[in-house]
């Protein structure tokens, strides 16, 4: 600590000796930037920052700037924010020394951090409350030049950035209010009359001076009338008012979107199974595949011209007069008859005989 104390008092003594060197950079240069050749501006051999160990002292402050000894120049160690180093004090100055080694020798630095337009304007008045309504009463008695309110910001740029205008952007009726351009305050230009409403909405926005210029919009609710439950009763939807249109704008949009998306889905599916079946029908029709019959069970086909049933039985019944018409039956030799037996494995053979019908005249033939 004692070797701080006598390096700083012996830094303040031979400040002027040795000499000093002051620039002039821009906030919020990125790191890495050059700030000056600081050898070149001292008169000083880039030979001797290397052999003698030259460095930056800053003492107990942050170090913004750093050396580099083989180049000869100053650069941006960290990024400079002109409002958070210096607030409200102008100028805003960085000061610090390079010390050389064998022999000793100390310079003197100052870099001036010119201000940037790097901020918008702050409004303080009428507090923006979000959810809640704030607004500014006028009576209908109200003459011309009638102050309505006053619109207050702040930019914590410094200069001319600083500087700010007010103008009025939107307004329920631009013929009734004015803004001062420099002061911020709302006045009635006009004598209020019965005709106007009682809701009035007006958008002011703020601008600095700086280059390019920036801004911000304040929201000023004014009600005009002459008692407080006249603008209860006007003011009771006036704050939902922009978000329910809003929520109702998205749903409708959103339930056209999902109709709309059904109705397309449907159609193609209908389409698609529409072709699908035409297809089919088509590939059928033009087919050449054999068309395999369908045979009831119990059933075979005998020599390719016809359904037999595996069992079978004849009756034949005749009149007492068949003998004396023209048609004949022919007598029935012996057959040999294949009995299917669908539970069974193989096949039985047996041999009928049949006696002619023709012997007994009365009697039916069965078989």
């Amino acid at each position: 600590m004692k070797r701080q104390v006598l390096l700083f008092i012996l830094i303040v003594c031979l400040r002027l000796v040795f000499g000093q060197v002051s620039y002039s950079i821009p906030e919020e240069m990125a790191k890495g930037s050059l700030v000056g050749n600081i050898a070149q501006d001292l008169g000083l051999d880039v030979k001797r920052l290397k052999l003698g160990n030259a460095h930056v002292y800053s003492g107990d402050s942050r170090e913004y700037i750093e050396l580099n000894s083989e180049r000869g120049v100053l650069l941006i160690k960290e990024r400079i924010d002109r409002e958070a180093l210096c607030g409200e004090t102008t100028p805003c100055a960085v000061h610090f020394q390079i010390v050389l080694e064998n022999p000793m020798e100390f310079y003197s630095v100052t870099i001036l951090i010119q201000d940037q337009n790097d901020n918008p304007p702050q409004v303080l008045y009428p507090v923006q409350t979000g959810g809640s309504l704030v607004a500014e009463m006028v009576p209908r008695s109200a003459d011309v030049g009638y102050l309505v309110t006053k619109v207050v910001a702040v930019d914590v740029d410094s200069g001319q950035n600083a500087w700010l205008s007010y103008k009025l952007q939107k307004a329920t009726d631009r013929a009734l209010f004015e803004v001062g351009l420099q002061n911020g305050e709302i006045r009635t230009i006009r004598q209020v009359t019965d005709k106007d409403a009682v809701k009035q909405r007006l958008t002011v926005i703020v601008e600095d001076n700086g280059q390019p210029s920036r801004s911000a919009t304040v929201i000023v609710n004014v009600a005009v009338a002459d008692s407080f439950p006249e603008v209860l009763s006007e003011f009771t939807d006036f704050t939902h008012e922009k978000d329910y249109n809003d929520n109702l704008t998205f749903y409708l949009v959103l339930a056209l979107a999902v109709v709309s998306f059904l109705f397309i889905t449907c159609l193609v599916v209908i389409i698609s199974v529409k072709i699908y079946r035409w297809r089919q029908s088509r590939i059928l029709y033009h087919s050449s595949l054999p068309v395999i019959p369908y045979y009831p069970p119990r059933y075979s086909d005998t020599l390719g011209t016809g359904n037999l049933q595996h069992v079978y039985n004849y009756e034949v019944c005749r009149t007492t007069e068949s003998r004396k018409s023209d048609c004949n039956f022919g007598r029935a030799g012996s057959q040999n008859v294949l009995i299917m037996d669908p539970s069974s494995t193989g096949t039985m053979q047996r041999t009928q005989n049949e006696k002619s019908i023709l012997d007994e005249p009365d009697s039916p033939l069965e078989v």
